[in-house]
Parts: C-alpha cells; structure tokens; sequence
C-alpha cells in the first residue's frame, strides 16, 4: 500500500491559497519572492555572516545543478528567486524544476542515471532512497556542522551514519482555536476539555472538536505516555505495548466524544472551517482555508495530559536531498552543497519562509529565538516536543494497519489489544 506524507498529511495541494495562509500567521512587509541582498547579508543583526561568495570560494569548483520540487506557486516562485540570488552571488548556478509527480519522477529517473543534483522533500523518504542507492552521503564534505540545526532535524537528515540532505523547515499539528469561541488557549486537557463541552451540540451542528484520526495526527497521543509506534533503530513495533495503548484509549475517551462520528479529514476540516467547533488539530496547511473561510484563529502547543505526560506529535522536516548524481560530477557536488548550506542557514530567506508560508525553522537561531509569527511560533512548540517521523523503510507498512485497528476499536468491533496485536500481525507478514 502506498502510503506517502501527502496522504498522511492530507494536503490540499493547489486548493490552499498561500496568500491566505501568508495573511494568517502575519504577512512581512515585503512580497512572497523576498530574498537576502545582493551582498548576501542579512538586513539585521542576525543574519549570517558568511556570505554565498565566501560559501563558495570555500565549497570547490564552480558547477551547475538542478533542484526539483513540487511545490505551490508562491512557493515555487520564492524558492526560483532564492535560486537567482544564489547564482548571482556565486560562481555557481542553481536551476530549480517544477515536477507534477516527485515520487514518480525520482523512482524512475535517479536509477536511469538521469536525475537531478538535488530534490526537495519531507525527510520520510530518507531511508529507502538511501537503501535503494539513490543518495549521496555528504558527511565528509559539508562546511555547515549539523549542530546549527534543532536536534530533530538533524535526525531527519541521517540514515545508518550518513548525511543526506540538510533541512529548512518542519511541520507538525498544534492545536487551532477559534478566537471568537475560545477567550484564552487552553494550556491541559482539563481545560480544554471543559471548553468543548460547553460548546458540544451535536443536534444542531455544532462539536467540540475537529480533529482527523489518522496515525499521523493521532500519534502525539500514543506517544505521550511512553508508547511508540515504531523504533526504527531496533525494527521493532510498539503498537500492543500498554503505553501504546494508553494512548490510544486516551483518544477514545477524551477526545471522540466531541466530534462529528466520520473522523476523516473533509469531514472533520468542515465543522472548524463553517464556524461549528472551537478547536481544530491540524497542521500549518490547514491555516490557509483558515483564513480563506473569514475565521480569526490562533495556534498554540496541543494541550498537556495530567500527569507527566506530553503529547508528541509526529514532525516532518522538510529537507533538500542529495542524490547519486552528485558521487560522480564534483563542481556540480559543489554548487548543490553550497546552495543547500546558504538555503538552510540564510536567516533572510528562512525569515521570509516563515512569514509568507508559515515554515516552521529548524535552523537553531531562528528556531529557539521565538520571535516568529504567532501561528508559527505555535507549531514551532509543538515540534520541539515532537519526534520525526522515522525514515524507515519498514515504517510504511505500519500506517494502514494501525488505522484499521484503531477504527475498530473505535466503532465497536473489536477490543483494543487484540485489535492491535492483530495489526502488529499483519504488519509483520507484509514485512515478509
């Protein structure tokens, strides 16, 4: 089954205006293709220091690569001015590619040989490109430690000790809440809970909550308590474990309860985005028809259980990859690291990144600074108590039989553990 973050995410790709979600976490004065000066410094005094030039003289050769994306438009015009800035400042020349289907084209392409220097996205591919050769590991050759990087996104970029990719942004879901509904975020559960129950009106079209129940979403809450779904460093699975378990129960009793009965995510979008429900968890991508439905909203951390619990989300790095392509041609290894090192540590461009897209930065400075917009700086929390989801190649065959058991346990048809440790069975034997 394939399962990639697309789908995991639910993203609306093409549906969800990036000017709206730039008016919602805080437009910056200046347009959507904002890039560093000429000089390549930042205009404050937190900007980098080493120029693109200097990057450069030190990184080697001069060389030419290709980027492939498959970003939004505003997005895609960002990333071709970064890329412009770039070439103008160096003695390199990066050259980003709109592709319709990434995972097609790299899959078929990159073994043919005929594959791009670099591509960018999500870290969950990490893994099983690397196992299947299509990476280059640049361990030994980056001027840029790993260090500048927030610790999860510093995971995301290694498989089995190899670098293969450096990381910009990273996104998770956080708690969205209606600003004419809710007076004050909720800061635990409690809270949040005696919120939705004044709010709760089923016979009339209103809820608690909009909330999908997929595994993505649902994983701050298995792992709140200890439990796993999947430690990729032992190939093991966690999803009969108590601690697992407690965490899916705590779902059922808490949350289930206050929303509409088809958990999926149109339906579960719809009740916060027609006004009929106080809170949403949803992700930076959900903020666009956000705005776009006229609701003033503000993000915030998920909420904290009783206890020493913390939810955990699930976080996604966003990262430009390294490919084979590069092992064999040095001046074009260059270039691609060059621009992936001043791309990833430019505070201009991060800066931007976050105000226009809601990017959440995984580059330290700006990471720990907290002077990022609201609904960022909101996710940005929920990151740093999360956990990248892990680059295994195994892991995709956890998602849909973790799904299933959970809906029959949710609509009645099963008991929990059994549930579960039926689908750590059927995860086991499509493994084999």
């Amino acid at each position: 089954m394939e399962y990639d973050r697309r789908t995991i995410l639910k993203q609306l790709a093409g549906t969800t205006a990036v000017g709206a979600l730039a008016g919602c976490v805080g437009v910056s004065e200046t347009d959507s293709t904002q890039t560093p000066d000429e000089s390549g410094e930042s205009g404050d005094e937190g900007g980098d220091e080493t120029t693109a030039q200097e990057q450069t003289e030190a990184a080697g050769p001069s060389g030419t690569f290709t980027l492939w994306h498959q970003r939004a438009e505003a997005e895609k015009k960002a990333l071709e001015s970064s890329a412009e800035a770039f070439t103008e400042q160096t003695d390199h020349t990066a050259e980003p590619a709109e592709i319709a289907d990434l995972r097609q084209k790299t899959t078929s392409a990159i073994p043919a040989g005929q594959g791009a220097g670099m591509f960018d996205w999500a870290h969950d591919w990490t893994g099983e490109y690397y196992q299947n050769g299509f990476l280059s590991d640049q361990s030994g050759n980056l001027d840029v430690d790993l260090s500048v990087y927030t610790q999860p996104a510093q995971a995301a970029v290694q498989f089995d000790d190899a670098t293969l990719a450096l990381p910009y942004a990273a996104e998770t879901v956080g708690l969205i809440y209606n600003e004419e509904l809710v007076d004050e975020a909720p800061e635990t559960i409690a809270d949040m809970k005696a919120i939705m129950e004044e709010h709760h009106d089923p016979e009339n079209g209103k809820y608690g909550l909009s909330y999908p129940l997929n595994a993505y979403f649902m994983s701050a809450w298995a792992h709140a308590f200890g439990g796993y779904y999947f430690d990729e460093s032992n190939v093991e699975l966690g999803l009969s474990n108590d601690a697992t378990l407690e965490g899916f129960q705590f779902i059922l009793d808490n949350f289930v309860p206050y929303q509409p009965k088809d958990t999926g995510y149109d339906p579960q979008a719809a009740v916060f985005l027609e006004g009929n429900a106080p809170f949403a968890i949803n992700g930076p991508w959900f903020l666009g028809d956000v705005k776009s439905n006229g609701i003033d909203a503000g993000v915030t951390r998920l909420p904290s259980p009783e206890g020493e619990a913390e939810p955990k989300p699930y976080t996604t790095v966003k990262q430009l990859y390294f490919t084979n392509t590069l092992d064999d041609d040095e001046a074009k290894a260059a270039a691609a690291r060059a621009f992936a090192e001043w791309y990833t540590t430019n505070t201009d461009v991060l800066s931007a990144n976050a105000e226009d897209f809601g990017y959440i930065p995984v580059y330290e400075e700006l990471a720990s600074e907290g002077d990022l917009p609201p609904a960022v700086q909101g996710f940005s929390e929920s990151v740093a108590l999360g956990t990248p989801i892990p680059s295994h190649p195994k892991m995709g065959d956890v998602w849909g039989p973790l799904e299933d058991a959970f809906n029959s346990v949710k609509n009645g048809d099963a008991e929990i553990a059994p549930a579960f440790e039926k689908a750590e069975q059927d995860i086991r034997s499509n493994w084999e």
